[in-house]
Formats: C-alpha cells, structure tokens, sequence
C-alpha cells in the first residue's frame, strides 16, 4: 500500500452478483487490493417475486457486512454500498435499505438508472477530461445503462429495461439456444434499443460481465479488449456449439453465466446496429471504479455533481 494515499470502497449490488472493490487512490489512478464478487442472483429473485424476502435480505447483508469488514481491515475510510435494478425494483426495498444499514451500519445507495450511468462512465474515463464524444454502455442482468460525454455540451444518461436475465427467461427454452429463439431475441432486443438514447459517438465501450465473458468465447480472447461484429458471430457460433455448462468449461467461463451468454451477444450486436458502428472497446472498469474516484474527489456531494464530473477532471 502506497505510504499516506487514501483507500476507499464500492460495493455493487446487481442483478447477477455483488462485487467488491478496494482500491488505493493517487488522483485519477487505483490500484486494486481487493476485487472479489460473489453471485447472488438478486434480479431472479425480484423477477419471481417482486421482492427479496427475509431469507435473500438476511443472505445480502451477511454477504454486505462481510465485504466491508474486509474493506475496513484492508484501510478504506470510504466505503460505498450501490444498488442498482434489482434493488429499484424490489417492492421491500425500504426493508432492505433499512437491514443493511443496521447489518453493516452503512447507508445503501439506491441509484436511479442515470446515476448508475454517470458512475460507469467516471470509471472507464477514470475521471479525465473526454476528448471525443464517448458513448459507455452498461448491460447488465435486468437493464443497460447509458452516457454519453462530449467535450462540449451536456452530459446525458439515461436506463433501459433490458439484460441478458430478461432475454433469457423470455425466449431461451432450449440449451443450446435454437435459431428460432435467437431471432426473437434479436428482434426484441432492436425493437428495445430503438428508444436508446440518442447519441453519435466516436467511440463506444461497453462494460460488465456479458462483454468480459463474451470476449473469452473468440480465438482473439481478451488480448486487445475489442469485440467485432466478426469476433461477435464467432462468439455466438461458439455459444451455440454446445450446452451452456460444456461451454463455461470450455472457455473458462463462470457457470452462472454462461446460460447468459446467448443473450449478451444479442445485445451488443443490437447496440452496434443501433449506433453504427462495427466494433466496441470493453473495459473492465465500471461503476465501482467511478464510486471511489468521485467520493474521493468530490466527497459527501457527489450525487449532486455526477453530470459534471462526467465530463472529467484535472488531476
């Protein structure tokens, strides 16, 4: 650990899994101690019954309290507990805000769709002044979140309800997905993303598990970042190859979420359509990186400034 820098904490409350990061801060730079998630499946549980319930809350505050005894012991002054869809839309939500501030003795920040966008952004562009019109695309296991930063002009953000979760319970009945189901995907999908938000970007990056496990099931991997309308049909010809559990062995994929995958593409090859564009970056980075640069840059007010700091910072 770096002699007086600052350590700080953001734990992300998503569909699929809550995911823990602890990092060193010197300005625009982290550096990563702990990175660690475990799956929870909290978008499945709200999807079948509109809330968590006592035994999914009890499990999501052990896992919360846990995580922050490890943030704490590893020197964060800071940390940040996030929930994203599945906690908007849970109908206990209240309960569960209330459970693990006095499990953790932390508040919960239930984020709306733009400020989980403004986050993600703030943690691809690791807070420096953008250069060119950036569009960041957050998919994940119940929505997708969107920004797009100019280097003049307003920031924007903005949610879809749509992920790899939803599209899979919809139309995946077999394992292999069958071409009929695909299709249909794919037409929900662009039927979706035609109320996106609009933007004319130079560059567009998308983030989150669907867009790292997707580049593990190409020859090219994870070598360059970069996911193709090539590497794309390739991933989906592979996913398509054989049974979800054959492939998560094969390529080294988690197992949770590999009968996802099928979904995933279809979205990123949705959102090429959409914007025009035949090849995406993917960064790992996401809205916990963005959590502890703006609660160390801009403190207790960050929510208040997020479409600002979307724009960037000298370091």
């Amino acid at each position: 650990m770096t002699l007086g820098a600052p350590v700080a904490a953001a734990l992300d409350l998503g569909s699929n899994s809550v995911h823990l990061l602890v990092s060193v801060i010197a300005g625009h730079r982290l550096r990563p101690i702990a990175d660690e998630s475990v799956f929870l499946g909290l978008g499945a549980a709200v999807d079948a019954r509109a809330h968590l319930g006592e035994a999914d809350r009890t499990a999501l505050v052990a896992t919360l309290d846990r995580y922050a005894t490890t943030a704490r012991r590893l020197g964060a002054t800071a940390i940040a507990l996030l929930g994203t869809e599945p906690i908007r839309r849970a109908a206990d939500a209240p309960r569960i805000v209330a459970e693990v501030a006095r499990g953790t003795g932390l508040p919960l920040y239930v984020l709306s769709h733009e400020e989980e966008a403004y986050l993600t952004f703030i943690g691809v562009s690791g807070g420096w002044p953008v250069e060119h019109e950036t569009l960041v695309v957050d998919i994940g296991g119940g929505s997708s979140e969107f920004c797009a930063v100019a280097p003049d002009g307003p920031a924007r953000a903005a949610g879809l309800r749509i992920g790899s979760n939803g599209l899979t319970r919809r139309f995946a009945t077999t394992d292999p997905v069958g071409e009929a189901a695909l299709l249909a995907m794919a037409s929900a999908a662009d039927m979706t993303l035609a109320g996106a938000l609009p933007a004319q970007p130079a560059e567009v990056v998308i983030v989150g598990g669907t867009a790292s496990n997707l580049l593990k099931v190409t020859a090219a991997g994870t070598r360059d970042l970069v996911l193709t309308t090539a590497r794309l049909d390739e991933a989906i010809a592979n996913i398509r190859s054989a049974p979800a559990a054959e492939i998560t062995t094969r390529f080294a994929v988690n197992p949770k979420r590999g009968p996802l995958l099928a979904a995933g593409a279809v979205i990123v090859g949705a959102l090429m359509r959409r914007y025009g564009v035949d090849r995406l970056r993917v960064s790992d980075a996401s809205l916990r990186e963005g959590a502890i640069l703006v609660i160390d840059h801009a403190g207790q007010a960050w929510r208040d400034r997020l479409p600002s700091l979307a724009h960037g910072w000298k370091a």
